[in-house]
């Protein structure tokens, strides 16, 4: 089995609103697109612990509070700005933001390549804020400006935070990985 010995480029961010309807049963709607991503950064979130017993660290104790970061796209689609950020088309199609209502939760998917093949991600518990409203004035040479979202992604009630695929991933789920969030499969008993 040939293994990435490098990985470069971020492509394939789709969303995936999350549902709870029954408390601890999560659903997720059918992954939509995010076109234009330039970058993402996620750092992990948590500490690590040390407690000291006969003069030394005895042990150490690690937490995982999942990851935050930036997410750096092209444009904000109004499909996301509608989906997660709840904001509210009018009869006139003309999109407005509430400050009463909160983000929706949602799984992160996107793809990352690698020399060999590409790797998918999947975070499964995301809250993300609002884009920056930023412009600059065009001179000599016409730069794209971008539009960042800080993305939090907290474990789930069970512990799980992310999914990736890896070179033995089933070629069924990693074809389809952005047609449906993939969720931990149990073995068969």
């Amino acid at each position: 089995m040939v293994k990435n010995k490098v990985k470069f480029n971020i492509k394939n961010v789709h969303i995936a609103v999350r549902k709870e309807e029954i408390p601890g049963t999560v659903t997720y709607e059918k992954p939509f697109p995010v076109p234009g991503a330039v970058s993402i950064s996620l750092e992990p979130q948590g500490e690590l612990t040390p407690f000291y017993a006969d003069g030394i660290v005895y042990y150490t104790a690690s937490s995982n509070n999942g990851y935050e970061g930036d997410l750096e796209i092209a444009m904000t689609p109004d499909e996301y700005r509608q989906k997660v950020l709840g904001e509210v088309l009018d009869v006139a199609k003309v999109l407005f933001e509430n400050a009463n209502i909160s983000p929706t939760q949602f799984a992160l998917l996107f793809q990352i390549d690698g020399d060999q093949k590409s790797t998918r991600f999947c975070f499964y518990n995301c809250t993300s804020t609002r884009p920056t409203v930023e412009s600059e004035t065009v001179e000599e040479t016409t730069e794209p400006g971008t539009e960042t979202l800080t993305i939090s992604a907290v474990p789930e009630a069970s512990g799980i935070v992310r999914g990736k695929t890896t070179e033995e991933t089933d070629a069924e789920v990693y074809n389809n990985w952005f047609n449906e969030v993939h969720v931990k499969q149990e073995a068969a008993v």
